[in-house]
């Protein structure tokens, strides 16, 4: 099983994707990483990214998927219905986590997150380019990563916390 924990920036995606992982004992791996240097300079200068400028970041998430065995939860923002058809690998069993929020919310986040590429000035064009999952489990992040974490978990029925 593979879990793609998708949303704005600032959502709580890679906090989540990484407790889930060690829940569930698999990899974790940030879709921002695969980032080309050039998308990086871009979004930090708070210039949000085009299509084409997200077609080599897809496909290296795709080619991990395709390439990976074994369950594998993936923080990647999939704003797009488009982005993520493409990285629905058949026979992957694939499944998206939509971490929604309150734009003010999101927003102080952002604007308390040191040391990453993608400040608060990006996350007006994120909320445009945003086209809501319809197969997707949504939850809200008023609710605490662990209680998020724990959701995900009983939806899919993976389990108590061990001991």
């Amino acid at each position: 099983m593979i879990f793609i924990i998708m949303g704005v920036s600032g959502s709580g995606k890679t906090t989540v994707g990484k407790m889930l992982a060690e829940r569930r004992s698999c990899v974790f791996y940030d879709s921002d990483r695969f980032h080309s240097k050039e998308n990086i300079e871009k979004m930090s200068r708070g210039a949000p990214l085009s299509d084409s400028d997200r077609e080599p970041w897809l496909w290296a998430i795709r080619n991990l998927i395709e390439e990976h065995s074994g369950p594998m939860v993936i923080a990647c923002s999939a704003l797009k219905k488009s982005y993520r058809d493409f990285l629905d690998v058949p026979d992957k069993n694939i499944n998206f986590i939509y971490l929604t929020g309150d734009l003010n919310l999101i927003k102080k986040r952002l604007v308390n997150r040191k040391g990453h590429f993608a400040g608060a000035d990006l996350l007006h064009s994120q909320f445009l380019t945003l086209q809501e999952p319809d197969h997707a489990l949504t939850l809200d992040i008023v609710d605490t990563p662990e209680v998020i974490v724990e959701k995900i978990l009983s939806e899919y029925g993976l389990g108590q916390r061990p001991g």
